[in-house]
């Protein structure tokens, strides 16, 4: 569609049966470590007619992030492609939603809903799979037959009473290269992230210092980490992004090492001010570096 959009699908909104036992175990499991805001909320996050009133259909859609190009260099510091772009993919997803549903509004009037971009206890994932978007892999993120993993992933809770679309089947097979690929071992079996050693999980969510069993195995990761998408077999079929919306940063590509090791507080809040970044702030992104700094 228009809207930058690649995939659109529909689910009846009701009680995530089928996921709420996996994501319970995982949390008894600890696997979400000290991400405590995830442990809020389950009944919402379960289902939305509890987070959004009179709700009946969920609207599950994809926007694509693939870059142009790549900054993942052996030799310099990397960054998770999803935060290329100038503006932090919250803010441009959350306009296009609007856009989306006054569209909507014209087409048949009225509706009452809510629409989500990573925000509030919604289990996207679980909802774009239920809407045929894609399956859920090994490494625990959605993926589309067509395009890969390479998405953002967006909800609008409605009102609507709409034909919902069915899940399709798990296509990873045997295949095992996200869990063989991660440095840390934080795919420990099939489907089952442990974010205590996620590269994602230490980069951006941990608050504290990086545990020092984790030295030489960032592979110089300092926001996020795509090893387990860069390795799957089903993001051969990933196309670029070309939406203007979606521009990408060339302070990106133009930071070698050494810009980052000297990267000052005033231009961290220069160049990434609508940055993704910020998620981690100049004190988590100098941590980071600083903890690759150490081993050279």
């Amino acid at each position: 569609m228009d809207l930058g959009f690649s995939f659109c699908g529909i689910s009846k909104a009701e009680f995530l049966e089928e996921e709420a036992p996996r994501f319970e175990r995982w949390l008894k499991n600890n696997f979400h470590s000290d991400m405590k805001y995830l442990e809020k909320n389950f009944d919402k996050r379960m289902d939305p007619r509890k987070l959004v009133e009179g709700a009946r259909s969920v609207i599950s859609l994809m926007y694509n992030y693939y870059p142009e190009k790549t900054i993942a260099l052996e030799d310099e510091y990397k960054v998770s492609k999803y935060a290329y772009s100038k503006e932090d993919y919250h803010f441009i997803i959350k306009r296009k939603l609007t856009t989306f549903v006054d569209r909507i509004k014209k087409e048949i009037g009225n509706l009452e809903g809510r629409s989500f971009v990573d925000s509030a206890p919604v289990h996207e994932r679980a909802w774009a799979k239920k809407a045929g978007l894609g399956w859920i892999g090994k490494n625990s993120l959605l993926i589309n037959k067509q395009k890969g993993s390479f998405f953002f992933l967006a909800e609008l809770i409605s009102d609507m009473d709409l034909e919902a679309d069915g899940p399709i089947k798990d296509y990873c097979g045997t295949c095992t290269r996200c869990m063989d690929a991660c440095p840390t071992q934080a795919i420990p079996i099939p489907y089952i992230v442990d974010a205590s050693r996620c590269i994602s999980y230490f980069t951006i969510e941990m608050k504290g210092e990086i545990p020092v069993e984790m030295k030489g195995k960032f592979e110089n990761w300092i926001f996020g980490c795509d090893i387990c998408q860069d390795v799957c077999p089903w993001n051969r079929f990933s196309t670029k992004n070309t939406d203007p919306a979606f521009e990408y940063s060339d302070i990106f590509f133009q930071m070698k090492k050494s810009d980052w090791e000297e990267l000052t507080e005033e231009a961290f809040h220069t160049f990434f001010k609508n940055s993704a970044l910020k998620r981690s702030k100049f004190h988590g992104i100098k941590r980071n570096v600083l903890f690759h700094k150490k081993l050279s």
